[in-house]
């Protein structure tokens, strides 16, 4: 039995997602600011509420049919055209809301948990890959702020091992794995590509502010680098503004500590990890 942890009408607070929350998450499995929202793009095309300011969510009734079982329950949800067998039965309409509110009532676990939910779309029944201990605990953070159902994505895209698909940028790859098998016939992969690429001829939200940085480097972008590493207590012998031996020899540290790619050079992922740590 789901106990209810949603608020009434799927209302809450409905905090929108801040730029600074892309550029920092996606350091946590490897990618960049352009991989976190091409995926952010194709799932709810870049926003997490709906215009009455509820998480976007879809009901699918073929999941319904199945969290269901066989059984009396089946019985009333199929006669009301809320569960079947196979997808694609019946065209779903513009809001799933009132369908759902109906599923509600016939089971509210089993409607929670056939029903992709918020900025990442991440279906009920994948709660515990997201972090939640039930779907309503879900629906409720996502209820309340974009940055819990962004949180939530990510940890799903990790606990599924499709982060390295991510940093690969095996479109095929990650659409299976998070879309489902039936990922080409939505085009899931190719509109991941497509997103990818035009948000790589965006900036940067850290840039140019934070460009990456090495050994040669100058100016007033090393020299913050170096105060933040400094601050983190990996010193790079002087805040000087260049970018010497030293400065690389603190960010390898820090990079190691922070388990990323120990390279010495300071871009999106190292920015973000230093600017989370402030």
């Amino acid at each position: 039995m789901e106990k209810r942890m949603y608020p009434s009408g799927f209302k809450g607070r409905a905090q929108r997602l801040a730029d600074l929350d892309i550029a920092t998450v996606g350091r946590r499995i490897g990618v960049g600011e352009d991989e976190v929202r091409a995926v952010i793009e194709v799932e709810t095309a870049g926003g997490g509420f709906d215009p009455q300011g509820r998480p976007k969510m879809l009901f699918e009734p073929h999941v319904f049919w199945r969290e269901l079982g066989p059984g009396q329950k089946r019985v009333a949800a199929e006669a009301q055209g809320l569960a079947y067998p196979r997808w694609g039965t019946i065209k779903y309409p513009a809001d799933s809301y009132p369908r759902f509110e109906r599923a509600l009532q016939v089971s509210a676990s089993a409607a929670l948990r056939s029903a992709s939910w918020g900025l990442g779309q991440v279906m009920g029944f994948n709660h515990r890959a997201a972090g939640f201990a039930s779907p309503g605990d879900m629906v409720a953070a996502f209820c309340d702020s974009e940055a819990a159902g962004l949180e939530a994505m990510i940890a799903f895209i990790e606990s599924e091992g499709l982060d390295d698909d991510l940093r690969r940028h095996d479109w095929s790859g990650f659409a299976r794995g998070y879309n489902g098998a039936g990922y080409a016939q939505h085009g899931y992969h190719t509109r991941l590509a497509a997103a990818f690429a035009r948000w790589q001829a965006i900036p940067d939200y850290l840039a140019p502010a934070h460009p990456k940085i090495g050994l040669g480097s100058r100016g007033a972008a090393v020299r913050e680098a170096q105060e933040r590493l400094l601050a983190l207590g990996h010193d790079p012998r002087g805040v000087d503004g260049i970018f010497g031996p030293g400065t690389r020899a603190a960010t390898i540290a820090f990079q190691k500590s922070e388990r990323l790619t120990a390279d010495g050079i300071i871009g999106p992922i190292s920015w973000a990890a230093l600017i989370e740590k402030d």
